[in-house]
């Protein structure tokens, strides 16, 4: 026994200071499950654009309604796939060409300029933005082109870290963001993003972050809107020392990027970095290696290269507390090896009772068994017996009083007919007999019938209208309480299965009854077979 306890302090002493990982937030949860079902988002985009690319493939002969698909398809491409995007957008550079449209062709290129930034191919990008002009675009397309000059002038300063260029790149795209607001229409995502991008340039923190607010009261806000505003103002809150705001909405922004099939994305990488810092090195690890399969899959070359940077610092940390875990790892091998010959001592022991007690258990086991099938058939038969219990004393109850009356009736016609006979009153007697009305009489039998077996079955016609669909459900008049299919069926739940004695019990012929059972089964949504089971499992009062 000291043997055991000292081994038991000896694990103990290893696993202190081990502390429990904490619960996940909603928001990192949120982002785990998109991550799982990012297969499912892609099928999603892909889908989009195979119906696209058939439709562009379909109409050779319209070159103008090649060139708004070929855009479609550009728009799904430029944040999915860079390769994909780059050739369409040489298609429709092509189109344009075709169609002898200016305004199209420098639209084709301000999209190529859009795809060659996102790809990290600044020099290739500004070649392409000094080609274009703006006079020949629209109004919305020429915002476009200017904003896009203030990210690449932005974008080429944050990459180079130069003290000496950069300060000359942030001004040039403070000018051209200006431009884009002139152009931007009041209001709308694309002016407050721009805004949004100013107040970060010009170190209006505040402002920058009730941008946000306001972009996210807009209407219709896409999953990539979302993305992108909320990446941005998880950079104001960095800059402003509130980590927590900016992991929250860097979590949201991930979430929304995965959930959009967007892989051209800093979201992921911004939060392996937070959660290197807070020391979530799983977590840290993980989106690391999926920020870096999305930069691939895009072909995002810069984006490539700052993963590299960090993701060397989480590998090699983690291949240090993998050496960690090796050396622990080797004293929890030792104690509990020292812990299995101690424990092994007792097995012998605990063997031999567990044997006594494994054998008295399934005896106990097998007696708890056959009570329990016992019990459960005891039950039904209890359950059968109180309702044909009930069915009995209604339908014995309804039958002698009818059969009172009727006799009563018989009683009554036999004096008549006595005393007509013997007075040779025999039109008396021949009015008499044509004034019985059999008809009538097994109409009220049938009522009674009836009145009698929605007394013990109040919920039959319901829970045999739920064997149909809506429209070929039994509505009754007011007046009338069974109708001829639903007392056949009544008869059936009752236990009266045979055709035949239902035939002679309602009145009709047996073929009639055939057809009316297999005309309401045809109808029913359940299988021919299984439809009578179902009947008897209506239950009584």
């Amino acid at each position: 026994m000291k043997i055991l306890l000292l081994v038991c302090v000896l694990v103990g002493s290893a696993l202190v200071g081990r502390a429990e990982p904490a619960a996940p937030s909603p928001l990192l949860r949120d982002l785990q499950t998109a991550l799982a079902h990012k297969t499912r988002y892609d099928q999603q985009r892909q889908q989009r654009i195979a119906v696209l690319t058939a439709a562009f493939r379909a109409s050779p002969a319209n070159p103008e309604a090649r060139f708004g698909l070929g855009l479609r398809i550009y728009e799904e491409y430029k944040a999915f796939q860079y390769d994909s995007a780059f050739v369409y957008s040489q298609q429709l550079t092509r189109l344009a060409r075709q169609l002898g449209s200016p305004e199209k062709t420098e639209l084709a290129r301000l999209k190529l300029a859009f795809i060659l930034l996102s790809s990290g191919m600044f020099k290739e990008t500004f070649e392409e933005l000094n080609r274009i002009r703006p006079a020949d675009l629209s109004r919305a397309d020429r915002q476009e082109f200017y904003f896009l000059q203030a990210r690449a002038y932005s974008d080429l300063g944050d990459f180079n870290h130069d003290q000496v260029y950069r300060p000359a790149y942030h001004t040039q795209a403070l000018a051209y963001a200006d431009s884009a607001l002139r152009y931007s229409q009041p209001g709308t995502y694309e002016q407050l993003s721009v805004q949004q991008f100013r107040a970060v340039k010009t170190g209006q923190l505040a402002q920058g972050a009730a941008l946000y607010r306001r972009i996210r009261q807009l209407p219709g806000l896409t999953l990539h809107q979302l993305a992108v505003s909320a990446s941005t103002t998880a950079y104001i809150y960095t800059l402003q020392g509130q980590e927590d705001r900016a992991f929250a909405l860097l979590l949201e922004s991930a979430a929304a990027d995965v959930k959009s099939a967007t892989k051209e994305t800093v979201a992921l990488f911004q939060l392996s970095e937070y959660c290197y810092r807070r020391g979530d090195l799983e977590n840290a690890y993980a989106f690391i290696k999926e920020a870096r399969a999305q930069a691939t899959f895009y072909k995002a070359r810069q984006r490539q290269l700052e993963i590299s940077h960090i993701s060397s610092v989480i590998e090699g940390q983690k291949i240090s507390i993998i050496e960690q875990q090796r050396r622990s790892l080797r004293l929890y091998a030792g104690a509990v090896t020292l812990l299995a010959v101690v424990v092994a001592a007792f097995i012998g022991v605990i063997w031999r009772q567990l044997r006594k007690l494994q054998r008295a258990g399934q005896l106990i086991s097998a007696t708890n068994h056959a009570l329990q099938e016992r019990n459960e058939e005891l039950a039904r038969l209890n359950t059968g017996l109180h309702e044909a219990s009930q069915i009995k004393q209604e339908y014995i109850g309804y039958y002698f009083h009818n059969n009172s009356r009727l006799l009563d009736r018989l009683e009554t016609l036999k004096q008549a007919l006595d005393t007509q006979l013997a007075g040779k009153q025999y039109g008396a007697v021949q009015k008499l007999v044509s004034g019985l009305n059999i008809r009538q009489q097994r109409q009220e039998l049938l009522r009674g019938f009836d009145a009698v077996f929605l007394r013990l079955f109040p919920q039959f016609i319901p829970q045999f209208n739920a064997l149909f669909r809506p429209e070929d459900q039994f509505h009754l008049p007011d007046d009338q309480l069974l109708s001829t299919e639903l007392r056949i069926f009544a008869l059936i739940r009752l236990g009266i299965q045979d055709s035949e004695q239902i035939s002679r019990m309602l009145g009709y012929s047996i073929n009639t009854i055939y057809t009316y059972k297999t005309r309401v089964k045809n109808r029913s949504i359940v299988p021919n077979e299984e439809f009578e089971a179902r009947i008897m499992v209506i239950e009584a009062v």
